[in-house]
């Protein structure tokens, strides 16, 4: 398990939108009508894109605004514990831990008004961040429904596994596959066949920008269309091949020869077929266990369904099309290089991140990214990247958020993240993102530090 980082037609969108800035709810503050504020927040860093670097303006409506660095201005909006809240992130975030480069932002997602800013347009390194993009690009581009398919094809003496990209393929299933094709040989009178893999459905891996071969294949494994048990090995395709050529071999059949890359030909002879979970099943996979690889597969899978190559460059920028385009989130100083967060390049303001989970919030986007929001673990959640077995939420100043908050963590070397969502007692969306990069304390420490941030969110460190 690794750790960090179109069969439903997208919805028309409803919202009108400010050019360069957040989009316009059609939602209400309970008690009142819906306030607009707009928010400049100021550009502390360079980013590594030039193109991209510039002030990003959250318009709103009254033309009072609020630089990065402090509150965020609203507390004439906010009630009496959002001010609090604000207050005491203002003295918390300064946690010597934490270090002194840190973006956080704080939304209030049913009113729209962003509580609380610190620096939140600084662009800084995201790591497994960067999958609560992938998420949503895939869910909005394949849909929740989707599934990825294995086949097994005969022709020419030969046996071929296609892979289809499903990152989820497990031997269960492989020996499926196996028993049915075995059938299918034994109909034909067939006791002999060579074995092939194909998976041409993806070019040939490449390191992205910001990876480093040292990545492979603990971190991440070569981004191949076939994989068996998700097992971290150089060469996915061949390793599935020979566990399949094992069970063709243990059903009676023999393969003759080693098992070899091939392509399928179109006259190929059909022969048995796998079909995944559904894709809202694997974001939640991927979600609850930081799963480097089942991003990377959904970046290409993703790429694929806009109509754009399988690479890291097909895949970001259809990711930057979907949040931009269909939904309206800012972009400014946004620059991703891969799926997952791994590649040191990435860069994504904590306001940005704020506003990619702030969409999970809104009941008209619940079918298709429903499945990011039950993929978010939740604080002291077993089995999860937030579980106690990673040491999340055990501090005593966030113990008490246990079960009440539900974030995508982000851990790289020099960079730590946190985003999620959290209710107030009223039932209200608190949407937070917190990243820090540069910091010299301890990561035990530094995630201590950023958990006792979200409990402040959530209200129950007071």
């Amino acid at each position: 398990m690794n750790h960090s980082s179109a069969e439903s037609p997208a919805e028309t969108p409803t919202d009108s939108f400010v050019p360069g800035g957040r989009r316009r709810h059609r939602r209400t503050r309970r008690g009142g009508a819906g306030l607009r504020r707009t928010v400049v927040l100021a550009l502390a860093v360079p980013v590594a894109s030039a193109a991209l670097a510039g002030p990003s303006a959250f318009a709103a409506g009254d033309g009072t605004t609020a630089t990065g660095g402090g509150t965020s201005g609203h507390a004439d909006l906010a009630g009496p514990g959002d001010r609090q809240m604000a207050a005491n992130l203002d003295s918390r975030v300064l946690d010597q831990r934490l270090g002194s480069d840190v973006s956080g932002v704080v939304l209030d997602a049913d009113s729209d008004e962003t509580l609380w800013d610190h620096n939140g347009a600084t662009a800084l390194m995201p790591a497994s961040n960067v999958k609560l993009a992938t998420s949503t690009a895939a869910l909005t581009v394949l849909g929740p429904e989707h599934r990825f398919t294995t086949k097994v094809v005969y022709g020419h003496g030969t046996l071929t596994l296609v892979g289809g990209g499903d990152r989820t393929l497990g031997s269960a299933d492989l020996a499926e596959l196996a028993t049915t094709a075995v059938a299918g040989l034994r109909k034909a009178g067939l006791t002999t066949v060579k074995v092939a893999v194909d998976d041409s459905l993806f070019p040939a891996p490449t390191l992205a920008d910001g990876w480093n071969d040292g990545y492979y294949p603990d971190s991440v494994a070569p981004v191949r269309a076939l994989v068996v048990d998700g097992r971290g090995v150089q060469d996915t395709s061949l390793d599935a091949g020979r566990t399949f050529a094992g069970l063709l071999a243990q059903a009676g059949v023999t393969v003759d020869g080693e098992v070899t890359r091939g392509t399928a030909h179109r006259g190929d002879v059909p022969v048995a077929r796998h079909r995944s979970a559904p894709l809202a099943d694997i974001v939640k996979k991927m979600l609850k266990t930081s799963d480097n690889d089942i991003a990377e597969t959904l970046l290409r899978m993703t790429a694929l369904g806009a109509g754009r190559p399988a690479t890291f460059e097909g895949g970001t920028e259809v990711v930057r099309q979907v949040l931009s385009h269909r939904y309206g989130v800012s972009l400014d100083n946004f620059v991703v290089h891969d799926g997952s967060g791994l590649s040191r390049s990435d860069r994504i303001p904590a306001a940005t991140l704020a506003q990619i989970l702030e969409l999970v919030t809104e009941p008209r986007y619940a079918h298709i990214l429903g499945s990011v929001l039950d993929g978010l673990p939740v604080a002291g959640e077993a089995g999860s990247i937030l579980g106690p077995e990673w040491g999340r939420f055990d501090d005593p100043d966030s113990r008490c958020a246990v079960g009440k908050v539900q974030a995508k963590t982000g851990t790289l070397t020099g960079a730590v993240a946190l985003s999620g969502l959290t209710r107030t007692d009223d039932g209200e969306w608190r949407v937070f993102s917190f990243v820090e990069n540069g910091s010299t304390a301890a990561p035990n420490d530094i995630k201590d530090a950023m958990d006792g941030l979200a409990a402040t969110v959530n209200g129950c460190w007071a």
